[in-house]
């Protein structure tokens, strides 16, 4: 018997990457009628190939394979987000897109509550507009 945890992971409950390519298209949907958020994709015939990252990332980050980290590396997120201005009204923007998908797609009410939380947080974290604070101990 395998002393493996037997509860599916978020991306198998889910189900699988279809879900998870789902979710960025719709996100990605969203983000092409956004005013704020478009012009921030230089190159908008872009977006299949964003949408593709994100939702190999998203599968990963929730339980799946680590397609994302073979074929781009660390997620590095903040890093990748530097060259553009993420500020309050552009994660904003961003969580009515994101959380318009989850909303749409997935049932679970813990799972969309669990996403919600990552995704609320994860904008935040993409924030650049302002310093990084260092905590004094």
């Amino acid at each position: 018997m395998s002393s493996e945890d037997p509860s599916p992971t978020v991306y198998d409950a889910l189900g699988g990457m279809e879900f998870f390519l789902t979710l960025a298209d719709r996100f990605y949907e969203a983000v092409k009628s956004d005013a704020v958020l478009l012009p921030l994709y230089p190159e908008p015939e872009d977006l299949p190939a964003a949408s593709r990252r994100l939702g190999l990332f998203l599968a990963q980050y929730w339980g799946g394979p680590h397609d994302y980290s073979e074929e781009r590396g660390h997620p590095m997120l903040r890093a990748r987000h530097m060259p553009y201005v993420v500020g309050a009204l552009q994660r904003d923007h961003w969580l009515v897109c994101m959380l318009g998908a989850v909303n749409e797609l997935v049932t679970d009410d813990g799972i969309r509550a669990q996403m919600t939380d990552y995704f609320v947080k994860a904008a935040d974290h993409l924030r650049n507009d302002q310093p990084l604070r260092m905590v004094k101990p």
